[in-house]
């Protein structure tokens, strides 16, 4: 039970390369794809549920080419997108319903598939109200219960906690968890914390290339001996952050408490520090040129 992804590559017709050239495989657990936004997560993410087709480059799902034959993967996929709909009249249970029809499913068996998916993603009690008068993170978890309908082997995530308070944002984690038990799971985020719950496979995504695959433990051998901690007075702090890339900063009554990613000392009383994955993902993505915060390209995903 793999997916192959071999020079997946996504050019729209305005000419923006949103995917190049980017092959791994993926078996069963989390994998976390992480990459600011425009670096073209979203993009790679609807190649491999089948709705965009590649400009070129092959996907296979157990040898089975996707592009040729998506059926094989669609069968046994479940798919959240970033911009997931629902009808907000339509009670949790008849949003499901429809598109479990849409799936093919019987009535008989989708009605017991519905009811034991509200109560995994804990909305038993609220399905007799109106999407519309959910919560983010119940909407969120109405999308997980659709992704999981057809009991998929596959299923993709792309940015399911975007928008979400900490509470919400930690059930989803939890529930993404338990079900990577036996299933090949792709969650897509620019949110380190989220793929650092959950993922022992991280991929790092920038400017639509695959830079950085590891655990978070080989990530984080990357930047060992290159973080430190700096006290800069706050109105130096404009200045230092022109020559050095810097990764968070606290003020405090002395000044700001500047965390700093260099491969030498920044300044003559700079510690070193442990690294935590925040400091290798940028690390990675500003090794290829891209901001950790860039904003996203039309079309590019």
């Amino acid at each position: 039970m793999q997916l192959d992804l071999t020079d997946v590559t996504k050019v729209y017709q305005s000419g923006t390369t949103a995917v190049s050239e980017v092959s791994m495989r993926v078996g069963p657990g989390v994998l976390g794809l992480l990459g600011p936004n425009g670096a073209g997560k979203s993009s790679l993410m609807r190649i491999i549920a089948t709705v965009t087709r590649p400009s070129s480059g092959r996907v296979m799902w157990d040898d089975v080419d996707t592009v040729a034959h998506p059926d094989e993967l669609r069968r046994v996929l479940g798919y959240l997108p970033q911009d997931f709909g629902l009808y907000p009249h339509l009670t949790a249970p008849e949003m499901l319903s429809y598109l479990a029809a849409v799936k093919g499913l019987s009535g008989r068996s989708a009605r017991h598939r519905i009811d034991e998916l509200l109560a995994l993603v804990n909305l038993t009690e609220a399905r007799k109200r109106p999407l519309g008068k959910y919560s983010g993170g119940m909407r969120q978890r109405v999308g997980i219960a659709q992704a999981l309908l057809n009991d998929p082997r596959v299923l993709i995530f792309d940015e399911p906690t975007a928008g979400l308070d900490p509470e919400e944002r930690m059930r989803i984690r939890d529930l993404l968890g338990d079900l990577a038990v036996d299933r090949v799971v792709i969650l897509s985020t620019h949110i380190v914390s989220d793929v650092e719950a959950v993922a022992e496979d991280i991929a790092i995504l920038a400017r639509g290339r695959l830079c950085r695959r590891g655990t978070p433990e080989a990530l984080l051998r990357d930047v060992r001996g290159q973080v430190w901690d700096v006290l800069v007075d706050s109105g130096d702090l404009p200045a230092f952050r022109e020559r050095h890339l810097v990764s968070r900063a606290v003020r405090t009554p002395d000044g700001t408490r500047v965390r700093v990613l260099s491969t030498d000392r920044p300044a003559v009383d700079a510690t070193p520090v442990e690294p935590d994955l925040e400091d290798a993902y940028l690390w990675a993505v500003r090794r290829e040129g891209q901001p950790a915060s860039a904003g996203a390209p039309g079309g590019a995903g």
